[in-house]
Parts: C-alpha cells; sequence; structure tokens
C-alpha cells in the first residue's frame, strides 16, 4: 500500500493564489509515487477535501491522521509562519518544513533582522513602526516600506519623494499592525536555498534576480523579472553567500528547505530576509535554483518528504 501524503494549499493570507499554485504543483510531482491527499484552506478559513468539499478543522485533522506525512504548502501568515506546523504538532503528524519557532521569527522581518545582526550578518538598516507611531516618521531619504509579516512582496513600496511616504506607510499597515521601514540598500538580489538532508545541509546555486526597478508582487509573478541561475559570481562572492545563509538558516533553527534572500553589495552580502515556505510551483525561485544543480521538481519534493518521514 503506498504512502500517503497530505498537500495543504490556500489560506487565509494575501498570498491565497500563489500558495494554491505552489501546493497544485507539488501534489501533482508527488503523484505516482506517494498516495496524495489534497486539502485546501478557503480565504475565510473553511477547509475542503480533494473533491472540494467543506469539511471544517476536526475533519482535516482526522484526514491528517491518516496520512504518514503532511505538506503545508501555504505561505504567509497563518500557514508558514509556524501555525500549521504547530496543527500537525498537536496532532502528532510528521511534517515537511520548519517547526514553529524558526516559522514563526522567519515570518517576522524585525525578529530575524535581530537574529541575523546578532551572529554577524548585516541587514538594512531600519526602524520598526506601529500604527500609532508611523506618523511621527519624517522622510529624508529614499526608503523602503513593508509589513512585518506578509509575503510575495504584498504592500511593500519603494519610497523616493516625501509625498510617497505616507501611502506606503497606510498600504503597508493595511496588511500588518507593523510595518519597517528600511534604507535602500544598493547591490545585487542575489537568493540561496538551504536544504536540510540526511543530516547534513546542501546550499543551491545562487540565483540573480534582475529587474527594472522594485521587486514586486507584478514583477514576481507577471514574468517582469529574470531570474539568472547560477548566478554569475566571483568565489569570494559566492561562498560569503552560501555561508551567511548557512549561518541564518541554522541560527533561525530552519527545517526542510528555506529560501534565503540577499543583497550583494560592495561590502559583501546584506540579508533581505527569509521565507521557510517559499514559492514552490516547478517555475519558482528554489526549484530552479536546485534543478541547475541536477535535482528535478519531482525529486526535489519526493527529497522533502522523505526526510520528513524518516525517524
Amino acid at each position: 500500500m503506498s504512502t500517503r501524503v497530505a498537500v495543504i494549499g490556500g489560506g487565509v493570507s494575501c498570498e491565497h493564489e500563489v500558495s494554491l499554485a505552489s501546493a497544485a504543483g507539488v501534489a501533482d510531482a508527488l503523484e505516482g509515487r506517494y498516495e496524495v491527499v489534497r486539502l485546501t484552506i478557503d480565504p475565510d478559513g473553511t477547509w475542503r477535501d480533494g473533491e472540494q468539499r467543506p469539511i471544517g478543522l476536526a475533519g482535516a485533522v482526522a484526514v491528517l491522521g491518516t496520512c504518514a506525512v503532511a505538506v503545508p504548502v501555504v505561505h504567509g501568515p497563518h500557514g508558514e509562519d509556524g501555525t500549521l506546523a504547530a496543527l500537525c504538532e498537536l496532532a502528532g503528524i510528521p511534517y515537511v518544513g520548519s517547526g514553529v519557532g524558526a516559522g514563526a521569527i522567519a515570518m517576522d522581518k524585525w525578529v530575524t533582522k535581530l537574529v541575523a545582526e546578532a551572529i554577524g550578518v548585516p541587514t538594512a538598516p531600519g526602524v520598526l513602526m506601529s500604527a500609532a507611531s508611523a506618523a511621527s516618521y519624517r522622510f529624508t531619504h529614499p526608503v523602503v516600506v513593508k509589513p512585518v509579516a506578509a509575503g510575495s512582496s504584498h504592500g511593500v513600496s519603494l519610497v523616493r519623494t516625501a509625498d510617497e511616504l505616507a501611502p506606503a506607510l497606510a498600504a503597508a499597515l493595511a496588511l500588518d499592525d507593523r510595518v519597517l521601514v528600511e534604507d535602500v540598500v544598493v547591490g545585487r538580489e542575489i537568493d540561496v536555498a538551504v536544504l536540510a538532508t540526511g543530516g547534513g545541509l546542501v546550499v543551491s546555486p545562487a540565483l540573480e534576480i534582475v529587474v527594472d526597478g522594485l521587486f514586486d508582487f507584478d514583477a514576481k509573478y507577471g514574468g517582469g523579472a529574470d531570474f539568472r541561475v547560477p548566478a554569475a559570481l566571483e568565489e569570494v562572492d559566492r561562498k560569503a553567500l552560501e555561508d551567511a545563509a548557512v549561518a541564518v538558516y541554522g541560527a533561525l533553527g530552519c527545517a526542510g528547505v528555506a529560501r534565503v534572500d540577499f543583497f550583494l553589495t560592495s561590502d559583501g552580502p546584506v540579508l533581505n530576509e527569509v521565507n521557510t515556505m517559499p514559492g514552490f510551483t516547478e517555475h519558482s525561485q528554489v526549484p530552479r535554483m536546485f534543478a541547475a544543480s541536477g535535482l528535478s521538481y519531482p525529486d526535489l519534493v519526493d527529497l522533502l518528504v522523505r526526510d520528513a518521514i524518516a525517524p
């Protein structure tokens, strides 16, 4: 009898549609190797089975209990932030990806900055603002405004003039009650993926994002970005990026695969953010990175599942 694997997609965050695409890709890649059980979370929080019938949380837990492992492919808050990891922990179900603590910390961009700085990995200078304190911020130079806990570049704005500040803060605060206001970092956008497998760590070839302007939602999913993998890097820069990615992955306590995003400046890598459940269609950044090293998308997903099942 084949091993039952539950793949969870959707979610209640602004990344719902992206998560549906990732989950569909993962489930399709696992078909034929496992008995795949598809579960979906609607934007209103309703759980549905593979036939799109509403089954509720209790029903979902019952289905998960029949599976050997769960693959939570839910990006953003109420999924990637440790929420689904906690559900699996409480239900006693092995799962792919980072645990509760790592998911929660990595989703919080402010706390991630604090952890990175504590281990010597630079981040962009920035300040944490709330809805109450945002009005006191005074524009003096170009900045990037972003929600503390959101993904897919939702609510992220490049603010070049004082007139652009208030709308940018409002857009970020519409998604989160805390926002980051960071200095603009001049450098190449380089992503590195770290994969824990068999008790060791595997680092993917680096991927460079070449885009005209801000790498926002439209650039990410509208085809406007040029992904170059492996990125053309000097050996010293490649090693610095890999070392920083592994250090951050370890300090956050990540598991499974995580994407660590950097700006490569003239002074070396500057951490941008960490994604513990990055986009995961076959054409997303992480699968592209590992494909460049010879690990196909179906084999990558299979490896994640097998490692989660292994004691």
